[in-house]
Protein backbone atom coordinates (compact mmCIF):
# COMPACT_ATOMS: atom_id res chain seq x y z
CA UNK A 1 0.00 0.00 0.00
CA UNK A 2 1.20 3.57 -0.64
CA UNK A 3 2.44 5.56 2.15
CA UNK A 4 0.26 8.16 0.80
CA UNK A 5 -3.18 6.98 2.35
CA UNK A 6 -5.62 5.72 0.08
CA UNK A 7 -4.03 7.18 -3.13
CA UNK A 8 -4.56 3.79 -5.08
CA UNK A 9 -8.16 4.89 -5.52
CA UNK A 10 -10.46 7.17 -7.61
CA UNK A 11 -10.15 10.52 -6.70
CA UNK A 12 -12.24 13.76 -6.99
CA UNK A 13 -10.88 16.63 -9.22
CA UNK A 14 -10.44 18.91 -5.55
CA UNK A 15 -8.80 15.98 -4.13
CA UNK A 16 -6.42 15.33 -7.39
CA UNK A 17 -6.00 19.03 -7.31
CA UNK A 18 -4.61 19.17 -4.01
CA UNK A 19 -2.66 16.02 -3.83
CA UNK A 20 -0.45 17.41 -6.84
CA UNK A 21 -0.65 21.10 -6.05
CA UNK A 22 3.26 21.94 -6.31
CA UNK A 23 4.63 21.16 -2.93
CA UNK A 24 1.74 18.18 -2.89
CA UNK A 25 2.81 14.03 -2.09
CA UNK A 26 2.20 13.20 -5.84
CA UNK A 27 2.19 14.39 -9.63
CA UNK A 28 -0.37 14.51 -12.05
CA UNK A 29 0.07 12.34 -15.12
CA UNK A 30 -1.70 13.35 -17.91
CA UNK A 31 -2.04 10.13 -20.40
CA UNK A 32 -4.11 11.69 -23.14
CA UNK A 33 -2.80 12.16 -26.65
CA UNK A 34 -0.93 15.28 -27.73
CA UNK A 35 -3.89 17.06 -29.74
CA UNK A 36 -5.71 16.95 -26.34
CA UNK A 37 -3.05 17.66 -24.42
CA UNK A 38 -2.53 20.74 -26.58
CA UNK A 39 -5.78 22.21 -26.06
CA UNK A 40 -5.48 22.73 -21.95
CA UNK A 41 -4.15 20.66 -19.64
CA UNK A 42 -3.70 21.12 -15.72
CA UNK A 43 -1.11 23.41 -14.99
CA UNK A 44 1.82 21.54 -13.41
CA UNK A 45 0.62 18.77 -15.07
CA UNK A 46 3.28 15.93 -17.07
CA UNK A 47 2.85 14.47 -19.67
CA UNK A 48 3.14 10.89 -21.02
CA UNK A 49 0.28 10.08 -23.87
CA UNK A 50 -1.24 6.52 -22.90
CA UNK A 51 0.25 5.25 -26.52
CA UNK A 52 3.62 5.47 -24.86
CA UNK A 53 2.92 3.98 -21.52
CA UNK A 54 1.59 1.28 -23.50
CA UNK A 55 4.32 0.97 -25.03
CA UNK A 56 6.26 0.97 -21.77
CA UNK A 57 8.05 4.21 -22.56
CA UNK A 58 9.51 5.96 -19.45
CA UNK A 59 7.97 8.11 -16.76
CA UNK A 60 8.84 11.76 -17.45
CA UNK A 61 11.87 12.35 -14.61
CA UNK A 62 9.50 14.24 -12.68
CA UNK A 63 7.50 11.77 -11.97
CA UNK A 64 10.41 8.84 -11.79
CA UNK A 65 9.96 7.74 -7.64
CA UNK A 66 6.92 9.82 -6.95
CA UNK A 67 3.56 8.51 -6.80
CA UNK A 68 0.96 9.23 -9.74
CA UNK A 69 -2.50 10.72 -9.89
CA UNK A 70 -3.14 9.58 -13.56
CA UNK A 71 -5.92 11.97 -15.59
CA UNK A 72 -7.38 11.77 -19.37
CA UNK A 73 -10.44 12.93 -20.68
CA UNK A 74 -12.94 11.51 -19.05
CA UNK A 75 -11.40 9.09 -16.88
CA UNK A 76 -11.53 5.81 -18.49
CA UNK A 77 -7.91 5.13 -20.09
CA UNK A 78 -7.05 6.54 -16.78
CA UNK A 79 -8.28 3.63 -14.89
CA UNK A 80 -6.23 1.89 -17.13
CA UNK A 81 -3.45 3.59 -16.97
CA UNK A 82 -3.24 2.78 -13.33
CA UNK A 83 -3.55 -0.99 -13.60
CA UNK A 84 -0.52 -0.63 -15.86
CA UNK A 85 1.57 1.76 -13.68
CA UNK A 86 0.57 -0.87 -10.92
CA UNK A 87 1.72 -4.24 -12.83
CA UNK A 88 5.19 -2.00 -12.95
CA UNK A 89 5.49 -1.36 -9.28
CA UNK A 90 4.23 2.23 -9.10
CA UNK A 91 1.80 3.85 -7.03
CA UNK A 92 -0.99 5.37 -8.85
CA UNK A 93 -4.46 6.46 -8.05
CA UNK A 94 -6.56 8.52 -11.12
CA UNK A 95 -9.25 11.52 -11.55
CA UNK A 96 -12.76 10.42 -11.25
CA UNK A 97 -14.64 11.98 -14.83
CA UNK A 98 -10.73 13.07 -16.06
CA UNK A 99 -10.26 16.44 -17.70
CA UNK A 100 -14.35 16.68 -18.30
CA UNK A 101 -14.69 16.86 -14.64
CA UNK A 102 -11.64 19.13 -13.70
CA UNK A 103 -12.92 21.68 -16.01
CA UNK A 104 -16.33 21.65 -14.59
CA UNK A 105 -15.02 21.62 -11.14
CA UNK A 106 -13.57 25.25 -12.06
CA UNK A 107 -9.93 24.14 -11.40
CA UNK A 108 -7.04 25.76 -13.47
CA UNK A 109 -6.03 24.59 -17.09
CA UNK A 110 -3.26 26.08 -18.94
CA UNK A 111 -3.36 26.20 -23.00
CA UNK A 112 -1.39 25.73 -25.14
CA UNK A 113 -0.10 29.55 -25.35
CA UNK A 114 0.77 28.95 -21.32
CA UNK A 115 -2.47 31.02 -20.42
CA UNK A 116 -3.88 29.50 -16.97
CA UNK A 117 -7.41 29.94 -16.73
Amino acid sequence: MSPFGPLLVRNDPARAHALTAPGGDAVLLDIREKDEWDTGHAPHALHLPMSNLVSTAALPAGAQGRPLVVICRSGHRSAQAVALLEARGIDAGDVTGGMQAWAAAGLPITDSNGSTA
